[in-house]
């Protein structure tokens, strides 16, 4: 079995290929089960440990095990851990141990580009950036590879994240700001990005202008919630998948209060990427992406990086 480290994976994704695997794993489909949710207990310590398999016909078998931990931060470390397990779906196998952090995080940023490129205006240049954990830091990456992004405006509610985020992006060529008002940053975006693991609402739908596209991906249980009920209402909404409407907690609350009924749901990335669903109609639609994330993404980039890393050791010198 190889064990690809966090270098050699990262070496691999790039968001253009990431989003193109990432669509073309929709259309084909996969062997998704629910996963398997256990809240871990220690030392009066708590977190929440999620195991992930999925498997496809293009023979691979994969299992992602990872913990969110959300007070990790007040002790500086990361709230998401993950590992990944790549198997033969025909031989049961190893074939490879990938680096689960790095996985998670790009297909994290992946899939809510993907979503973007059929729900956002196609002249998209404003992007705000709410969290400054791993998967907000790549989400300007990613959702450059789909829309003309110009200006990037993070906002965290630790405001030193924020302004470390801005830094990095700057770094990277991007003309980015951290903010301290959340209300201005998404009265001025197009793109409302939110990666956190907040558990109360944090944007409001008063605040979104019309042609706005918000774009969930932090939250991904009952009790977790980025936005109020309002951000749903006359909204488009989408979602991954078909889990999404179970388990988020801002999709949940906006049933609770009315605003929006399982029906009303537009469609998912598999619909999307198919064309069963329509996307973004007019330029003064507000659209709502709601992720929690699935297996079938973890399991389409552990794959590309095992393929990508069998063809380099394949291309050396001496190799049969």
């Amino acid at each position: 079995m190889q064990v690809i480290d966090t270098e050699k994976t990262r070496s691999v994704l790039e968001f253009p290929a990431v989003i193109s695997a990432l669509r073309t794993a929709f259309q084909a489909g996969a062997s998704v089960p629910p996963r398997h949710v256990h809240a871990i207990e220690s030392g009066g310590s708590q977190g929440t440990s999620l195991i992930m398999p999925a498997w496809n016909e293009q023979g691979y078998f994969g299992v992602k095990v990872i913990n969110i931990f959300p007070e990790n931060t007040r002790q500086g470390l990361p709230g998401l851990h993950a590992t990944y397990t790549l198997y033969s779906a025909r031989t049961g196998v190893p074939l490879a141990q990938v680096d689960g952090d790095i996985v998670t995080v790009y297909r994290t940023a992946g899939a809510a580009a993907l979503g973007a490129s059929y729900l956002a205006r196609q002249d998209a240049k404003v992007l705000l950036i709410v969290g400054s954990g791993r998967i907000a830091g790549l989400v300007a990456q990613a959702m450059r590879a789909v829309r003309p992004i110009e200006r990037v405006l993070v906002w965290n509610i630790r405001p030193a994240g924020a302004r470390k985020l801005a830094e990095s992006l700057v770094q990277q060529g991007f003309d980015a700001a951290a903010i301290e008002s959340l209300e201005d940053g998404v009265r001025q975006a197009d793109i409302v990005s939110c990666s956190t693991l907040s558990t109360e609402p944090l944007v409001r739908g008063a605040w979104l202008r019309p042609g706005t596209h918000l774009d969930l991906i932090g939250s991904f249980k009952p009790e977790m919630k980025e936005t109020d009920p309002q951000c749903f209402a006359g909204a488009e909404v989408y979602v991954d998948t078909d889990e999404a409407p179970t388990k988020a907690g801002d999709l949940l609350a906006a049933f609770d209060a009315g605003v929006l009924t399982p029906a009303a749901i537009r469609g998912t990335l598999t619909e999307l990427v198919a064309g069963q669903a329509p996307g973004r109609a007019d330029d003064r639609q507000i659209t709502v992406f709601k992720a929690v994330g699935s297996a079938l993404e973890d399991l389409t980039l552990a794959a590309m990086v095992y393929e990508a890393h069998q063809g380099r050791a394949n291309a050396e010198p001496g190799a049969k």
